[in-house]
């Protein structure tokens, strides 16, 4: 597959621990036949090789956008699923949008912006049709999407972590405030910042693998690795997959 970046031969020497492989899974987007395609593809790996350790890390952004949030949501709060994955440390951080639909949730978001991004297409998802003329009545959507979620989805999400580290990576959603610790970062900006990270040449604490950024293709950077290929619209979702200081790419 093809990136877009610097000549990896100018990356630092980055790596994760022996005998871990490490699947860092960027944005869904309600695109839960992507996952599953995905999710395969892992196993058919797994099934072959058989690491002795094995991290499967969703960077966040399951809901919204594409057609089946409850779905994807679904899949994921249930852990690995059997057979080769089985085993797998199974990572789930939080996205914006996931942050944007807890935050709905409880009257703390502007409900036309999340819907306006997407959140339409998340109610749909768990309530089925919305009836006419509620589209626009944030507080009616707000009741609609709140009878109709699972309290097992809600715990989901509102347990989900905000950042994780294997080796010399730190998988996050949206990448990092420059110039601050990892232990120091603010939680918003793991979830959502976007321009001053993005054009931070480093160097970083430690290579940061995002997503919360579309791209055609991995981009790949001397300290950040974005993977959000857009999958709601492109049909193509991306994981990464590392082991020992090897980078390689999986598409779904």
């Amino acid at each position: 597959m093809k990136t877009a970046g610097a000549d990896p031969a100018s990356f630092p020497v980055a790596g994760v621990p022996a005998g871990t492989r490490v699947y860092a899974v960027g944005d869904v987007h309600g695109r839960t036949d992507l996952l599953d395609l995905l999710l395969a593809r892992m196993a058919e790996e797994v099934a072959v090789d058989r690491p002795e350790r094995l991290v499967v890390v969703f960077l966040g952004d399951y809901v919204d956008r594409g057609p089946d949030s409850r779905g994807v949501v679904e899949r994921l709060a249930a852990g690995p699923p059997s057979g080769p994955l089985a085993g797998a440390e199974w990572v789930c951080l939080r996205g914006n949008h996931e942050d944007f639909l807890l935050r709905f949730l409880d009257g703390g978001a502007d409900g036309k912006a999340w819907c306006y991004n997407g959140g339409l297409e998340t109610v749909r998802s768990y309530a089925g049709a919305i009836p006419d003329g509620l589209e626009g009545d944030m507080a009616a959507l707000q009741l609609l999407l709140s009878r109709a979620l699972p309290p097992a989805h809600l715990r989901f999400l509102s347990r989900l972590k905000l950042s994780w580290s294997e080796g010399d990576y730190v998988f996050v959603h949206a990448g990092v405030r420059p110039g601050v610790a990892l232990e120091d970062q603010a939680p918003a900006d793991l979830m959502w910042i976007r321009d001053d990270f993005l054009a931070h040449g480093g160097p970083m604490d430690k290579v940061v693998v995002h997503g919360h950024s579309v791209r055609p293709t991995p981009e790949v950077r001397p300290w950040r690795i974005g993977i959000d290929t857009g999958a709601y619209r492109t049909g193509l979702l991306t994981a990464l997959v590392l082991e020992g200081g090897e980078r390689r790419f999986l598409v779904g």
